[in-house]
């Protein structure tokens, strides 16, 4: 990988800033002193440009060093190296990523998130220090740029009792549902809410997003996922398409989350 970049003409700090990961870490990835993550590999590849054959050729090594393709990342390393840090991980990611489809079963997804509700996740157990905290609400706010942005597809599956999932106080609640409705509405946005009333093809074990046809991230309680084995990438496709199925969308969608928003206290009576 160091070849590759030398003969791009590209210094490492230029690469490291556009894969978001330090200079430093860069360099002992090309020394040999750390072994990259599949995901690291790709991001590395797409900062210096490369073709899609040699990307593929790399990406085909690093999974075969990893098992089945699929690697884990707990989350207690991930708050040691810098929660922020990782928020930029994966916005470099979600940058390169053309079509996003995202299951929810458990919050409202980052990407949608009012800086109010992402405090309030970010202060639930184990809590993040309170300047820590602030960088990281910080760094997920920035992600959401890529709602704006042309050319972009944005699917989003969040489960009824999300709606309902008291994180916060109820005025906080309410503003996060009102932020779903506004979203919504974006050209490249499209939000679907599986109701808790309709048999339902699958059980909501985990979320998890998929970037294009190519990694899946899957969130559990100790650890981050990725997979960008064929068969993981197809199994997770399968999943959203069948809560997609009985999902409500549009003027339904919206009329479900203002009834949930006006069910919190400050709503009540109107």
């Amino acid at each position: 990988m160091r070849a590759l970049r030398a003969a791009s003409g590209l210094t490492g700090g230029s690469v490291a800033r556009r894969a978001s990961m330090s200079a430093g870490k860069l360099s002992k990835i090309e020394s040999g002193t750390v072994r990259p993550t599949v995901q690291d590999v790709g991001l590395i590849l797409t900062a210096m440009g490369v073709s899609g054959e040699v990307k593929e050729g790399f990406l085909a090594t690093a999974r075969a060093e990893a098992t089945e393709a699929t690697e884990a990342t707990a989350w207690r390393l991930l708050r040691r190296t810098g929660a922020g840090k990782h928020q930029k991980t994966i916005r470099a990611i979600e940058a390169g990523t053309t079509t996003l489809r995202l299951f929810q079963g458990q919050l409202v997804p980052g990407l949608l998130q009012t800086p109010e509700y992402a405090s309030a996740v970010l202060s639930l157990s184990p809590a993040l220090p309170e300047e820590t905290r602030a960088r990281t609400v910080a760094a997920r706010l920035e992600r959401q740029s890529v709602l704006y942005g042309p050319g972009r597809s944005f699917r989003f599956l969040i489960c009824e009792h999300v709606l309902r999932w008291r994180v916060s106080e109820p005025v906080v609640m309410a503003l996060q549902l009102d932020r779903l409705v506004s979203v919504s509405r974006l050209p490249g946005v499209s939000l679907g809410v599986v109701p808790a009333g309709p048999p339902m093809p699958d059980f909501p074990m985990t979320c998890f997003s998929l970037h294009d046809d190519r990694l899946v991230i899957v969130e559990t309680f100790h650890s981050e996922v990725t997979t960008r084995d064929p068969r993981d990438v197809r199994l997770y496709a399968d999943t959203f398409e069948r809560f997609a199925a009985v999902a409500v969308h549009g003027d339904a969608m919206r009329a479900l989350v203002e009834a949930v928003r006006d069910e919190f206290p400050p709503h009540r009576g109107r």
